[in-house]
């Protein structure tokens, strides 16, 4: 399983950053897909999920009506779409996944992309 972040960068307040994550090594358009963020000094945290089909999707409240998630199966490659961003978005963001084996839950993460809301 890899999962490889890309797209962040630094915005000021109130704009927008599009982050992707290309997957591979799994059966990607059968798995729901998340993102994370971490600060420094603060445990890692869940920012959005996507169902396998890109039909469900649910958000941490504090992006709610500000981040988007979404996926294409065809591209192995779910996105996180961010608008009017705030100093607090400031974060690692990671992709994730989990995959069970043998009756066993694995947990994969991305390298992570570093966001960062500063004026």
């Amino acid at each position: 399983v890899q999962l490889v972040e890309s797209g962040g960068g630094s915005v000021q307040p109130g704009g927008s950053l599009g982050l992707s994550c290309l997957a591979s090594g799994f059966d990607f358009s059968g798995a729901y897909m998340k993102w994370y963020r971490q600060t420094p000094g603060k445990e890692r945290e869940w920012v959005a999920t996507v169902s396998p089909s890109n039909d469900v999707t649910n958000y941490q409240d504090s992006v709610k009506g500000r981040f988007t998630i979404s996926r294409d199966n065809v591209k192995n490659i779910v996105y996180l779409q961010m608008t009017s961003l705030k100093p607090d978005d400031t974060a690692v963001y990671y992709c994730y996944v989990q995959r069970w084996r043998n009756g066993a839950p694995y947990d994969y993460w991305g390298q992570g992309t570093q966001v960062t809301v500063s004026s």
